[in-house]
């Protein structure tokens, strides 16, 4: 990615706004610059249902599992979504192996959804099924069809809202 900034032109807020779309946040546009867009209020969780939409799940529970998973497991997730709920390990595997922005190596995917499991036991609520299902013997992953659009809905808040969800870890510095 190469982004320049001409310090003989662009203000201080125009640069910051630059750096934040480069990096896929939404920018933060002073109201005085002359083409900055109509800014109405940013839409959150509290937008999503709070209401069970199959299996103990709302579609703000979602988004809670959303916003607090990996970067990489929240793109196997999405990826599944997208697929409608339903696909085959090979695919995923397939997909992430090469992408772009969030490779996954083959041997590393087990690991990379581990992280669902302990997210689902941190922020589900009681009772709820999982939310990825795995059947080994086909060789799928399954999302039950009853949350597949509450997913693609929390997905588009996190869309929306990328200040909210979790980053890539930190380096330790030692």
């Amino acid at each position: 990615m190469r982004l320049t900034i001409d310090t003989e032109t662009d203000t201080y807020e125009q640069a910051i706004a630059a750096v934040q779309a480069a990096y896929g946040l939404r920018p933060v546009t002073p109201a005085d610059w002359p083409e900055a867009p109509a800014v109405g209020p940013r839409p959150g969780p509290q937008d999503l249902s709070g209401d069970d939409i199959g299996n103990g799940w709302s579609e703000q529970a979602l988004f809670r599992v959303i916003a607090s998973l990996m970067p990489g497991a929240r793109a196997v997730l999405r990826r599944i979504t997208d697929l409608g709920g339903t696909t085959s390990f090979d695919e995923v595997q397939q997909h992430f192996a090469n992408h772009p922005t969030t490779p996954i190596a083959t041997a590393k995917m087990g690991g990379t959804l581990t992280s669902f499991q302990a997210v689902q036991r941190r922020v589900a609520p009681t009772g709820a099924s999982r939310l990825l299902q795995r059947d080994e013997r086909a060789r799928l992953y399954q999302i039950d069809r009853a949350l597949v659009e509450g997913l693609r809905r929390a997905f588009a808040i996190a869309d929306a809202r990328p200040d909210l969800l979790r980053g890539e870890p930190t380096a330790r510095v030692t």
